[in-house]
């Protein structure tokens, strides 16, 4: 028998600083919630709207994988190790803190929002040399059907990072279902509905819920409303 855990979009911790809008499915910075730590090793989902011409200023991490999913707009990346990349839909950026690495991120235009997802995942093996990693999509590959986006292994599809994970993005047309199979033993999945309605094992999903799945093998999805898009995170438990 499966386990799930439900977040509704409207659940999630909420901080708004004027310049940034931010979501928070799980805890981080002022929001806590004991119940809400983390899925499995999925630590962070921030849904973050940056305000034209701002953004965050140089700050460091350290052993954590970073992916970033740009929504909408152009998000200009500095960091310590010489790479600085604009970042836009279509877009997936991995950065391994590792032993530590300093970055900045702005919204590199002054006349609009820019939307994206952050997502960090603990890494299966501390203080690696810090490195950057930015791929562009073919986003018609993604119609119904998922794309892989994020993988362990460096000649995989999409840009990979320090951890037995996979994610996946796809965008389907109304009634559409599709099965997604764990790629490893005693992994969970993490859903997040980026837009439209979803069931997906039997559970009704609107835009911006959270479900995580663990203790199967596989799951269903089956789309709801036209052109509703899914981001699945696969990730170990422990």
């Amino acid at each position: 028998m499966s386990n799930i855990v439900l977040h509704k979009a409207e659940t999630r911790g909420d901080a708004d600083h004027g310049w940034l809008h931010s979501r928070h499915t799980f805890s981080f910075a002022d929001y806590h919630d004991p119940s809400r730590m983390h899925f499995g090793l999925l630590r962070v989902l921030n849904d973050d709207q940056v305000a034209a011409g701002m953004g965050f200023g140089t700050h460091r991490h350290d052993n954590m994988e970073i992916i970033s999913i740009p929504l909408e707009g152009d998000l200009e990346h500095k960091d310590s190790i010489g790479n600085t990349t604009v970042i836009r839909n279509g877009d997936v950026q991995a950065m391994s803190a590792g032993s530590g690495i300093s970055h900045s991120e702005y919204n590199k235009n002054k006349d609009k929002l820019v939307k994206f997802l952050q997502i960090w995942v603990f890494p299966n093996k501390r203080n690696v040399t810090p490195r950057y990693d930015q791929i562009t999509l073919n986003t018609d590959d993604r119609h119904n059907t998922l794309q892989q986006i994020v993988s362990p292994n460096a000649d995989d599809a999409g840009v990979w990072i320090h951890q037995d994970a996979w994610f996946h993005l796809g965008r389907f047309d109304k009634d559409y279902s599709v099965d997604y199979t764990m790629k490893k033993s005693g992994n969970g999945v993490y859903a997040f509905i980026l837009k439209g309605d979803f069931t997906i094992d039997g559970n009704e999903l609107n835009e911006r819920d959270g479900i995580g799945i663990w203790n199967t093998s596989k799951i269903s999805l089956k789309a709801n409303s036209p052109d509703a898009e899914i981001l699945l995170m696969e990730v170990p438990m422990s």
